[in-house]
């Protein structure tokens, strides 16, 4: 059975692995800079990192089906970070984690790459709207806009996070 939990240790790999292999599929053509995609984006130094700094996980759900499928980064009410295995995609899985962080843990906002249309076209579906703040991404020639939760958006799941 699916539920959406806390990520521990052993989810790491996984969690390496989702967030390596989704940026590169989704970023690479935004950033096209191929020394970052897969010179700097490594699996084993970034799951590495977790098992270095198990603190870093605190923040971090995954959805569990069978084995880790999705993960979403929470830090404080903003989505930090919410990536689905390219495998599992439109399965409703990125859709059930946004769910769970507005409903279980009071997400808010959040940054979006302005040219990854999709995510926000994602996130306005899930009852986000753009606020027309935007920043530069440190680092790129890129930018970022904020996303803002609609008022009263906010719906009842139940309080099931295991549909």
């Amino acid at each position: 059975m699916s539920h959406i939990r806390k990520s521990t240790l052993q989810d790491v790999s996984r969690i390496a692995e989702i967030l390596i292999f989704t940026k590169r599929m989704n970023y690479r053509f935004i950033f096209q800079n191929d020394r970052v995609s897969f010179g700097e984006m490594q699996v084993l130094p970034l799951a590495q990192d977790y098992l270095d700094h198990p603190e870093k996980l605190e923040h971090i759900w995954v959805y569990d089906d069978e084995f880790v499928k999705g993960m979403i980064h929470m830090e404080e009410t903003r989505i930090d970070e919410l990536y689905v295995d390219s495998f599992f995609e439109k399965e409703g899985i990125g859709g059930k984690l946004v769910d769970f962080a507005v409903e279980k843990l009071d997400a808010d906002w959040l940054f979006v790459l302005e040219k990854n249309v999709s995510a926000i076209r994602f996130y306005e579906a899930h009852g986000f709207q753009l606020t027309g703040e935007r920043e530069p991404e440190p680092g790129t020639a890129e930018y970022i806009v904020k996303m803002k939760l609609r008022p009263g958006f906010r719906k009842s799941f139940g309080g099931n996070s295991s549909d």
